[in-house]
């Protein structure tokens, strides 16, 4: 069977679970995916935003892999980027062109939206990723730091 890949919408609960748990298994780190699980109510809003994107591939009613990306909109010219934040696809589906359909999909979701760009980070050591990535776009070398945010006061 060959594979199918859409959007998701507020009307696909259960896949979007499905995607969830599937990000935990591939990047290893099921308790940042699993163990506070938004409720249905918070996914579906998300889902319905126009700053939030997450697409699906299907075989059937099984999710083979996804991505979740985030509409920026700039500042300094009337335009945006969209990040993409989270892309996997399951081990046993792999080098079958998935993600690659995936990023595909998203650059027609960005032309609709007519953001200007879609840029993603990977990290050094992901040599499939950064294949991935070098095949589809041009590369730069820069530094990601984490700013630790304080926690809110009540």
């Amino acid at each position: 069977m060959i594979y199918k890949v859409r959007q998701l919408s507020s009307d696909d609960l259960p896949a979007f679970d499905a995607l969830l748990t599937l990000f935990g298994d591939v990047f290893e780190d099921p308790a940042s995916y699993d163990e506070r699980r938004p409720r249905p109510a918070y996914l579906a809003r998300l889902l319905q935003r126009d700053t939030f994107v997450a697409l699906a591939a299907f075989e059937g009613d099984q999710v083979l892999g996804g991505l979740a990306a985030y509409v920026l909109d700039k500042f300094e010219r009337e335009r945006s980027e969209i990040y993409i934040y989270d892309l996997a696809v399951d081990a046993a589906h792999r080098r079958r062109g998935i993600a690659t359909a995936l990023i595909a999909e998203l650059q027609k979701v960005a032309a609709q939206r007519g953001a200007w760009v879609i840029y993603v980070q990977a990290d050094y050591g992901d040599d499939p990723a950064v294949a991935l990535y070098t095949k589809l776009g041009t590369r730069e070398d820069v530094m990601h730091f984490d700013i630790p945010v304080p926690a809110r006061q009540p």
